[in-house]
């Protein structure tokens, strides 16, 4: 056997034993991380989904009072606020004692209204630019007067569509800034 050949086997057994050495030193790591979670005399504290939606969200900020007529400055003392859970029991069904569930709510459905119109643009877009395609391709007078009309209809149907996307993104805009004026926190109208 030559030079090569011992290089070879010594290469070859240097790398047979490279993964048993590392095992070992891969043991010896876990018996260290072992014996340091042992000494860790109270574990650190988990939190989970269930604890956030534990806590109470703030109370919306009280709107400031408005000055009495017949321009007497206004009290000094003031009634104890209630908490965020009774005020909306106290003020009523209006918006802005709305619960965030209810918040939720009209912002997803003007959000759904919104892209339902959308959806419906971009499909009458595409009948529009079929119904021209054919137009074109038509020679027959009668049958490109009856493609004329279709595609009229649809690029009406298309305006109103677009007017509708419209009312919904201001629907949408007049939501959010109606939260805003009654403190809602800006997560429930995302």
């Amino acid at each position: 056997m030559g030079i090569l050949g011992l290089g070879i086997a010594a290469v070859t057994l240097t790398l047979a034993w490279a993964p048993l050495a590392h095992a070992q030193t891969l043991g010896d790591l876990a018996r260290q991380e072992e014996a340091r979670r042992k000494a860790i005399a109270r574990p650190a504290k988990v939190y989970t989904n269930d604890d956030l939606r534990n806590q109470p969200a703030p109370p919306p900020p009280a709107p400031a009072p408005a000055a009495p007529a017949g321009g007497a400055p206004p009290s000094t003392a003031t009634p104890p606020s209630p908490s965020g859970a009774q005020a909306g029991k106290q003020e009523g069904s209006t918006p802005q004692a709305a619960d965030e569930a209810t918040w939720r709510q009209r912002i997803a459905t003007a959000r759904d209204t919104l892209a339902r119109s959308q959806t419906l643009q971009e499909a009458l877009q595409s009948r529009i630019n079929a119904l021209t395609t054919d137009f074109t391709n038509r020679a027959d007078p009668a049958q490109r007067a009856v493609i004329a009309t279709d595609r009229q209809k649809a690029l009406a149907e298309l305006d109103r569509v677009k007017k509708e996307i419209q009312q919904s993104q201001k629907a949408i805009t007049d939501i959010q800034e109606e939260a805003r004026k009654a403190g809602v926190p800006a997560g429930w109208v995302r």
